[in-house]
């Protein structure tokens, strides 16, 4: 094999490669608010689920960036496991697609008439896009151009290379076949990390001769099978959420695998007969490409009557422990690809992270609190708070939408309000432990009205759904007011020799820190607020008038 075959090998392989991630990034930054739309709305059911599946997958070209955002949209709470399992199926019959692209247009029409045009327009909408739209869209173009120019150079150098290796002779030996090149599709997908890439070069050497039908067909069955090993590396110290999501995919791939690789002579004869109805020379590459569809459709007949049973075994075997409050709910590593599923769960978690840390200020206010759990408590929130920073550190590497890059400074201020709370927490509880809390009548009654004021504050902060929510900011003003009449009582107190002098400096110090304490809680619901419409923040509560903001279930709850 002479250095040119071999560089046109590799040169075709990273080409189609390069276009696959332009098309498939450019596409999904295009369509992100549909993806989010359809997954949100249109997965009731697992029919739907399935159709939705499909319908994404075969819109972005990925069917790993739908298997992220059902991730995400299950970490939400906005789709349950059960839903996101039919887009799972779905999405592996949209990966179909990719194949059908290369039979039907990368062996029957002439590639640089298509691709060169592509790339010159996507081109010059990327240049001239800005932060519009057309700055993806150019990208999926060049995408597109380059895919199918990738497959033209992988096309002639497998042509140039069929006189030297040739696998046609094995396709009378089906075990050794099937068992050979179902291990080289996985391969080749497992190492590239694209089924769609692996599936070009099997295509491509069908249609150049190189192997046999048969064997072709086993290393697509591979090849499916091969996109298993993306999600399972892709949920390592993930959510469980996550774990589930990638152990259905998983399941179905490698079940649906096993099926087809059983049923491998009985479907590629029958597939055969129908093309040679149709036409008397069958093209390979279209052979594979139904084979492919046909299988993926038969294991979504196989599995889908069995999605409840799947989820109860996945529930019971994944994520049984408690989780610990320091570990995130609704953070992913997988979402960091869809900047605004990855604000969402942001969002989520702060919104988890305030409940915390509210709760936290209540109890230490209240004296109801054991310093030893005091401790616990503030080590899993600083442990929390830790892991939000880093996923925002990992976000902000991302290329961000607009909406995602102006709302990720509001999370850093509302996790640095988050980080001030529990500061005074700890030493507002230290004080008070020392504090002696008996003080003349006058002064008692100001501490008093204080405290009861600073618990409305704290339950108003916990529920921006009320009515009460939007006074928020006049109600801090009052609490500055309530404050200073606090301080002059207590100074009047310590000037008249009512209080002693050191006492009267520690009880101004423990209010001053227990203003503070308020003002960083309400500054930080009130920036957490703004991240969201209203009404999208409130959509969880009840109608029972309990304007609490709650958390949505995880599926373990529902």
């Amino acid at each position: 094999m002479t250095f040119s075959i071999l560089a046109g090998l590799m040169g075709g392989l990273g080409l189609f490669l390069l276009g696959m991630r332009l098309m498939t990034n450019g596409l999904r930054k295009a369509a992100g608010a549909a993806l989010r739309h359809i997954l949100s709305t249109w997965t009731k059911t697992p029919a739907r689920g399935i159709v939705s599946g499909f319908a994404i997958t075969a819109l972005v070209q990925s069917s790993s960036a739908v298997t992220v955002a059902a991730i995400g949209f299950v970490n939400a709470g906005l789709i349950n496991l059960q839903q996101s399992i039919g887009v799972i199926f779905g999405s592996n019959i949209g990966t179909t697609i990719t194949g059908w692209l290369v039979a039907a247009i990368g062996f029957n029409v002439e590639i640089k008439a298509l691709a060169l045009p592509l790339i010159g327009i996507g081109a010059l909408l990327r240049l001239t896009g800005g932060n519009s739209r057309r700055t993806p869209v150019g990208d999926a173009l060049t995408g597109f151009g380059l895919f199918f120019l990738g497959i033209e150079i992988l096309k002639n150098s497998f042509q140039n290379v069929e006189p030297f290796i040739n696998f046609g002779g094995m396709a009378t030996d089906g075990i050794t076949c099937s068992i050979i090149f179902l291990g080289a599709g996985f391969l080749l997908t497992f190492l590239m990390q694209s089924s769609s890439a692996a599936m070009a070069i099997v295509l491509t050497a069908a249609a150049s001769d190189i192997i046999g039908i048969d064997c072709a067909a086993a290393a697509v069955i591979g090849t499916n099978i091969g996109t298993t090993s993306t999600a399972a590396l892709s949920v390592i110290g993930a959510t469980d959420n996550a774990k589930k999501v990638a152990a259905a995919h998983i399941l179905f791939n490698i079940g649906t695998g096993v099926v087809a690789l059983a049923m491998l002579p009985l479907l590629v004869g029958g597939i055969l007969g129908m093309e040679h109805f149709f036409s008397a020379l069958p093209s390979p590459a279209i052979t594979l490409a139904v084979f492919h569809t046909v299988f993926n459709l038969f294991g979504v007949l196989l599995f889908t009557p069995f999605t409840s049973e799947l989820v109860r075994f996945l529930d019971k075997k994944i994520g049984t422990d408690v989780p610990e409050v320091a570990k995130p709910r609704y953070l992913d590593n997988n979402i960091l690809k869809t900047p605004s599923l990855a604000l969402d769960a942001l969002f989520l978690e702060l919104g988890r992270t305030g409940e915390h840390c509210r709760l936290m200020a209540q109890k230490v206010l209240a004296t109801n609190y054991r310093y030893s759990e005091l401790l616990r408590d503030l080590t899993a929130i600083r442990g929390l708070i830790g892991e939000i920073r880093k996923f925002c550190t990992a976000l902000h590497k991302e290329d961000l939408p607009n909406e995602v890059a102006e709302n990720l400074p509001k999370t850093l201020r509302v996790l640095q309000y988050y980080s001030n709370m529990i500061e005074v927490i700890h030493t507002v509880s230290r004080d008070h432990v020392t504090l002696n809390h008996i003080l003349p009548g006058d002064v008692d009654d100001q501490v008093y009205e204080f405290k009861m004021y600073i618990k409305d504050l704290l339950n108003i902060a916990h529920t921006p759904c009320s009515p009460e929510f939007e006074s928020l900011q006049f109600m801090r003003e009052k609490l500055s007011v309530l404050y200073k009449k606090l301080k002059d009582s207590i100074l009047d107190a310590g000037a008249n020799g009512r209080i002693e002098i050191e006492h009267m400096v520690e009880l101004l110090e423990f209010y001053s820190k227990t203003k503070r304490l308020i003002t960083q809680a309400i500054k930080a619901t009130s920036y957490w607020a703004s991240m969201k419409d209203p009404s999208e923040i409130c959509k969880h509560a009840t109608e029972e008038n309990d304007y609490s903001w709650r958390l949505p279930e995880t599926p373990e709850q529902q």
